[in-house]
């Protein structure tokens, strides 16, 4: 391969996410939720190359780990890598651009992950190297939030970040140390749009208490005209794991409770659905490294979707 051809080629790696923490504050009149989130990016990853090509259009191969999941995979314009492509190439004056996306995709699909939304993200990032556009962080992260409110998190190079907003208002925060993280999706896919219409639907009218109102993450005044705000709490697993949308979702697939509660006898310092779910994840303190492991061995026997990974 030569010179040219190297520099229209490249691969990159879009890890997943967890939400150690989601909370959902009140319906937007855009149709949004209001959310304050706190996602950390873990070590499972989809890999993309991108190709530019001569000939116009964005073009993807999808390649899955499970052939079951593969049917669920959106080969056209309706994958959100795809729309990414053509946004990017919109926005910055290169319509006449071709693409070609191949996607090794090891994210189980609708789970909570994030992984769509990482997919976009590095679609964004490496056709910004490719056509040396110099479209600034911010400027991805904003065509990015047009997608997915996901997409901006997968953009910058936090490695966990604390998310207001509709989930685009990022603020770095402290990535989780000495911990492993048990995930097992028990083969459900769920929607995001479902997840939040029917927590909308079913929320509870009984007004808030003042301390239900209070933020388990909060910035100072003072944090929050910093160039770079700090979160002014650390997160504790004991006391901060949080999802509103896991009785929602959790009511429809009860699985995930079961999942928690094996998560949990099994040595987990903490178990939770991650966003909307299905997928639910352990955290397991580096000194029940062995427990992890005969864990993970154990689902492995009854899922097909479980892994043992770090938080990056």
């Amino acid at each position: 391969m030569d010179v040219e051809q190297q520099t229209a080629q490249i691969t990159l790696l879009a890890p997943a996410k967890i939400n150690l923490s989601l909370k959902i504050l009140k319906k937007r009149e855009d149709g949004y939720h209001e959310l304050e989130t706190l996602m950390q990016k873990i070590s499972l990853y989809d890999e993309l190359t991108l190709c530019l090509t001569e000939k116009p259009g964005v073009h993807i191969h999808c390649i899955h780990c499970l052939e079951t999941a593969l049917a669920h995979l959106p080969h056209d314009e309706k994958n959100i890598a795809v729309q990414a492509a053509q946004l990017f190439l919109n926005e910055t004056g290169n319509r006449e651009q071709g693409v070609s996306i191949l996607l090794k995709k090891n994210i189980p699909i609708a789970a909570g992950l994030g992984g769509g939304s990482s997919d976009a993200a590095a679609v964004l990032n490496g056709l910004n190297q490719l056509l040396q556009t110099d479209c600034s962080v911010q400027q991805r992260a904003a065509i990015g939030g047009q997608i997915g409110s996901d997409v901006p998190l997968f953009v910058y190079d936090f490695q966990a970040a604390y998310a207001t907003g509709r989930g685009e208002q990022l603020t770095k925060a402290p990535s989780l140390k000495g911990y492993q993280v048990l995930l097992v999706n028990p083969g459900i896919q769920v929607s995001t749009q479902w997840a939040y219409e029917t927590f909308s639907s079913t929320e509870r009218k009984i007004p808030l208490t003042e301390e239900q109102k209070a933020s388990i993450f909060s910035c100072s005044k003072k944090c929050r005209n910093k160039a770079t705000p700090m979160l002014t709490q650390q997160f504790t697993i004991a006391e901060d794991l949080q999802n509103d949308l896991e009785q929602v979702t959790g009511e429809r697939y009860p699985v995930i409770q079961q999942l928690k509660e094996y998560l949990l006898a099994s040595g987990a310092a903490g178990a939770m659905m991650s966003g909307s779910g299905s997928t639910v994840f352990g955290l397991f303190h580096q000194k029940d490294a062995a427990k992890a492991k005969q864990c993970f061995s154990l689902l492995q026997q009854k899922y097909n979707q479980v892994y043992l990974v770090t938080p990056l």
